[in-house]
C-alpha cells in the first residue's frame, strides 16, 4: 500500500509499505519538494505525475491519504484539499481504493497518542517497520505512518470479519423505542400547547 502525506507549501511525503505475516516493511519512501515559487497548478501537476508513477511501479492494493487538518485557515485548507484531490484522482484512475485518516487517528494508531510529536512518530514508524534508523525526511515518515495506520485498520477489520463469519455484529444493539401514549388527563394540555 502507499501512504501519502500531502502538503501545500512543504514537501509531500510518500511511502510504500508491504505487509506480510512476518510484519510490515518499507519498500520505498521519500518526499517531493518543489521550489517555493512554484504555482499551485505546477504543484498539483507534479504531485499527480508522482502518484501515477508510484502506482504504476508498485501496483498497491490501497492508497491511504492523510486528511486535511481542520484547524487550518479556510484558504489553506481548500488548497490542501486540492492537493489531496490529485492524489485521490490518481488512485481512482488506477482503480485502486483510497482511504483517508485524520492526523490524530494516524498518531493514535502508530504512537498510541493522538498528539504525538514528529520525532515520536519517526521513532515508532522506524520500530514498526524494523528499520535501523528513523525514516527521513519527516514528511516521508508521516506518509509511512499513514500507510501503517491503514494496515492496522485493515487487519482489525479482517479479524472482526473472521470472528463473525463475515458479519459485523454491533457491540450493543440499538433497541427501537416505541412512542408512549399520552395519558388522558394530559392529552388536552398537549393538544392546546401544540406549535
Amino acid at each position: 500500500m502507499i501512504g501519502v502525506d500531502p502538503a501545500l507549501a512543504g514537501a509531500t511525503g510518500f511511502g510504500v509499505v508491504e505487509v506480510s505475516r512476518g510484519g510490515a516493511s518499507a519498500l520505498h519512501f521519500s518526499a517531493l519538494k518543489l521550489p517555493a515559487r512554484a504555482s499551485l497548478s505546477v504543484r498539483l501537476r507534479e504531485i499527480h505525475t508522482m502518484m501515477v508513477k508510484l502506482l504504476e511501479e508498485f501496483s498497491p492494493d490501497a492508497v491511504a491519504v492523510e486528511a486535511v487538518f481542520t484547524a487550518l485557515n479556510m484558504r489553506t485548507a481548500l488548497k490542501l484539499a486540492e492537493v489531496r484531490g490529485v492524489v485521490l484522482l490518481a488512485a481512482a484512475q488506477a482503480a485502486i481504493p483510497a482511504h483517508s485518516y485524520s492526523p490524530r487517528e494516524v498518531k493514535a494508531s502508530i504512537a498510541g497518542y493522538g498528539a504525538a510529536s514528529k520525532q515520536q512518530m519517526q521513532q515508532m514508524v522506524g520500530m514498526q517497520l524494523g528499520m535501523r534508523s528513523y525514516p527521513e525526511p519527516s514528511d516521508a515518515a508521516d506518509a509511512l505512518a499513514v500507510a501503517l495506520c491503514h494496515a492496522h485498520k485493515a487487519a482489525a477489520q479482517a479479524r472482526i470479519a473472521a470472528a463473525t463469519g463475515g458479519r459485523v455484529q454491533p457491540v450493543s444493539p440499538v433497541k427501537e423505542e416505541r412512542p408512549q401514549a399520552v395519558p388522558a388527563k394530559y392529552s388536552r394540555i398537549a393538544r392546546n400547547s401544540a406549535i
